[in-house]
């Protein structure tokens, strides 16, 4: 009956066998980042058109939402055209508030991941006239 030697383990069995075991991790780490690192397949619209969806419902929602309000406000209270024009000026100032903030989160995180764009040269020459 022959016996296995000592050194002879299941582990020989991998090709980093004779390795010492941080550089087994190590190679293992580094195959899960890069794994990890893979992009995800694009689904839907795309970023983009996605943020631009997103601004758009921003609007719309504050606006209806304002006027919603408005008009729930007014048929509680009894007051016909003031509580819609009051939840109308209130629901387009935020939304519009709320559109800036996100429009300006959008561009921070295009401008981080696009790196920065030098503004185009500003052209005072009249090429109008001859």
């Amino acid at each position: 009956m022959t016996s296995t030697p000592p050194h002879k383990t299941e582990h020989s069995k991998h090709p980093e066998a004779g390795q010492d075991p941080l550089g087994r991790l190590d190679n293992d780490l580094e195959a899960f980042e890069a794994k990890r690192r893979k992009t995800p397949p694009v689904t839907g619209l795309g970023g983009a058109a996605g943020d631009g969806y997103r601004v758009l419902g921003q609007m719309l929602g504050g606006v209806l939402g304002g006027v919603g309000l408005g008009w729930f406000a007014d048929r509680l209270a009894h007051t016909s055209p003031l509580g819609l024009v009051i939840g109308l000026v209130i629901g387009s100032g935020l939304s519009i508030w709320s559109t800036i903030q996100t429009a300006s989160r959008i561009g921070a995180t295009a401008k981080i991941e696009r790196g920065t764009v030098d503004p185009a040269p500003i052209d005072d020459d009249d090429d109008d006239h001859a």
